[in-house]
């Protein structure tokens, strides 16, 4: 499939996946739900995927992209009409999950097409232009969720996201010809299961820096949501400050040719933490539109950078046929971070407020920061 229209697709499927977070959350919280419940909520998104992942990415391994790509778009398409056909809730747990494991499936799928099919040279630049569609899919999915849910409420937005995903499946269906569907032709000459790789220090880097910058990614649409309601903001509102951030990861994508071209792998995640760092540090510290906003728009500076030094590295360090199964590893320790931390975050922000919740996972940036720049400092290679 040539990767210009795989990454419309993926623009559809992340909008809906994406738009379905911030709705949810704010529908919840219409409900009357705590910010626990919110948290519980979006936990619910990693819950399938933490334990599946690895199971996930053999199978994509083994049987190739299209069914997979099929099956979870499908599935995508109907977890996130649900709340709008069911408008109490009780469905957004249901939904939260099986949009949350679904996604999984696509994007593990998504990356090893782009991974399998790119030159080695060409890798990381490949990987560049699908963060570009995520970075587009992140503006669109929580700007169009906020207005829609200020001009029509809840319910159909989520009718309008679930549009989405089924203009992605019908664009599946057309190129289903163009996806790969049978065994991959290498087979690792040792498995010794998703420890074996967890032994490589390398990748061990990569899951564990790449684990904190989702988090804190992740985070920021939990918590924005719950912090602009505690300080007055509107639905409509919210959603700019949410697509700041995205408007920066699709700018700092845009300049990712020029910038890899400079920048090693390394640098540009250690680069990242510090950011990042930063913003966290910020955030507790100002109710201004104009100054979230600024702040939203240098952490999405610092997190849009670095996924494609992240999946290059990934890519590159891998066992031979077993990259699949290595971005399941990936998908695993992304989950159990968002698993764990919005409930814990969730728990923490009801009990005492959002400051701390910013401020621990600065906490856990700085560690992050210090693991990539230490390997920032070494010679090049595992």
């Amino acid at each position: 499939m040539p990767l210009a229209a795989l990454i419309v697709i993926t623009i559809l499927a992340h909008s809906a996946f994406n738009g379905s977070r911030v709705t949810i959350s704010l529908y919840a919280l219409s409900l009357g739900a705590s910010p626990l419940t919110v948290g519980f909520l979006i936990s619910l998104y990693s819950a399938l995927p933490m334990f599946l992942g690895v199971a996930a990415g053999r199978m994509i391994d083994r049987v190739g992209m299209r069914g997979p790509l099929m099956v979870s778009t499908t599935v995508l398409v109907a977890a996130v009409a649900l709340p709008g056909i069911v408008p109490t809730l009780y469905p957004l747990y249901v939904a939260a999950a099986c949009i949350g494991t679904s996604f999984m499936v696509f994007h593990i799928s998504v990356q090893h097409m782009v991974g399998e099919s790119s030159k080695p040279e060409d890798r990381r630049n490949n990987f560049g232009w699908l963060a570009l569609g995520f970075a587009t899919s992140n503006f669109i999915g929580p700007v169009f969720s906020g207005f829609c849910i200020d001009g029509l409420g809840h319910q159909d937005t989520f009718l309008l996201l679930s549009g989405f995903a089924l203009a992605a499946l019908f664009l599946l269906y057309k190129r289903r010809g163009e996806m790969r569907h049978s065994p991959h032709g290498t087979t690792p000459t040792h498995h010794g299961g998703a420890l074996e790789l967890l032994r490589i220090a390398e990748l061990r880097r990569v899951f564990i820096c790449t684990g904190l910058l989702a988090s804190a990614w992740d985070l920021f649409v939990f918590a924005m949501p719950i912090y602009g309601t505690s300080i007055g903001l509107s639905a409509s509102t919210i959603g700019l400050i949410l697509g700041s951030f995205a408007a920066a990861t699709f700018l700092v994508r845009l300049l990712l040719p020029w910038l890899t071209r400079r920048i090693r792998e390394w640098t540009m995640i250690a680069l990242t933490f510090a950011i990042a760092f930063t913003a966290y540090v910020l955030f507790p510290l100002v109710s201004s539109v104009v100054l979230l906003s600024a702040i939203a728009f240098l952490l999405g500076l610092g997190l849009g950078a670095t996924q494609p030094s992240v999946m290059s590295l990934m890519y590159a360090t891998a066992p031979e046929g077993r990259a699949g199964e290595a971005m399941g590893v990936r998908s695993t320790v992304l989950n159990v971070s968002h698993t764990i931390l919005p409930l814990l975050f969730g728990g923490a922000g009801a009990a005492l407020g959002m400051s701390p919740v910013f401020w621990t996972m600065a906490a856990f940036l700085a560690v992050g920061g210090r693991i990539a720049d230490k390997r920032r400092r070494e010679p090049a290679g595992p």
